[in-house]
């Protein structure tokens, strides 16, 4: 994959990378759940993403299987629960993921979402951790633009890396302040499930003749075109889920996708930008 884009410290990763939520759920498609991994890293799929929250940890238990051969090969990254994100919990929190993955240090290590502990203290942890070297970077996710700017505040808030958070075609509520806030700071943008969830919006996006007319043109699928336009900017990483190998390798083939103005000002007629301040979407 050439599509790269790259973290504050100047850090080089490809577009696309895998995700794990609700992977390790279900026993009996865990091998299946092994091998598209595995088949996502062969390809160059590096980044997989979890979170302690993820099946309370099965999630982690799975991503270490798949990568006990390969740990050198991936740009591994996990989520730490707000509600353990500091002292004595946060060390706790991290040591057990890093049990669970069957490796000793993070590549990127993620607040999950802003709770009630006061950021300086969740940097102060992260910090003491980057410099122990068990986690080499430390991010956010789930943080808007006020959020990220309380942060920056924080001493050490600058050496946050990302923030992930949700974007796809029908949640595009970030496009009016955050995305551009985290663009003028260099700081990129993890897209958490760019293709949406399975249900209402999944179906909605998937019956647009726009899209589906899009993707004949392009000789894709729906999907790919979801993806590609989630990448299109160069400042976001999109992470889908990554569940069987023919999902796997239509993800990577949407990294050459290039999505022409016309066709992207297509896609903003049915799915409109925002126009004003919306609440962060979070699912």
């Amino acid at each position: 994959m050439s599509r790269i884009i790259q973290l504050q410290d100047g850090t080089e990763l490809p577009v696309i990378g895998q995700g794990t939520w609700w992977v390790g759920d279900n026993p009996n498609q865990r091998t299946q759940e092994i091998e598209a991994l595995r088949r996502g890293i062969e390809l160059g799929m590096k980044v997989l993403d979890t979170a302690e929250m993820y099946g309370d940890g099965l999630a982690e238990m799975v991503v270490g299987e798949a990568i006990a051969d390969c740990r050198e090969s991936v740009f591994l990254v996990s989520k730490v629960l707000p509600h353990h994100a500091a002292g004595l919990e946060l060390q706790q929190s991290l040591e057990q993921s890093l049990e669970r993955l069957q490796t000793d240090y993070l590549d990127l290590y993620l607040l999950h979402w802003r709770g009630s502990i006061p950021l300086q203290q969740t940097v102060d942890g992260l910090e003491q951790l980057r410099q122990s070297g068990v986690i080499r970077r430390w991010g956010v996710s789930n943080m808007d633009t006020c959020d990220m700017q309380d942060l920056l505040q924080c001493k050490g808030g600058e050496h946050c890396q990302v923030n992930q958070v949700l974007y796809h075609l029908a949640s595009r509520g970030v496009e009016f302040d955050l995305k551009p806030w985290l663009n003028e700071q260099h700081i990129p943008m993890m897209a958490y499930s760019p293709l949406a969830q399975a249900g209402r919006l999944h179906d909605e996006l998937l019956a647009s003749d726009i899209l589906r007319g899009i993707a004949d043109e392009l000789d894709a699928d729906p999907f790919q075109v979801m993806l590609a336009w989630s990448i299109r900017d160069g400042h976001t990483l999109a992470i889908p889920k990554s569940s069987n190998v023919s999902h796997v390798q239509r993800n990577i083939q949407a990294a050459s996708l290039a999505l022409s103005d016309t066709q992207l000002q297509q896609l903003d007629q049915v799915f409109v930008p925002p126009t004003h301040k919306m609440p962060l979407d979070i699912i």
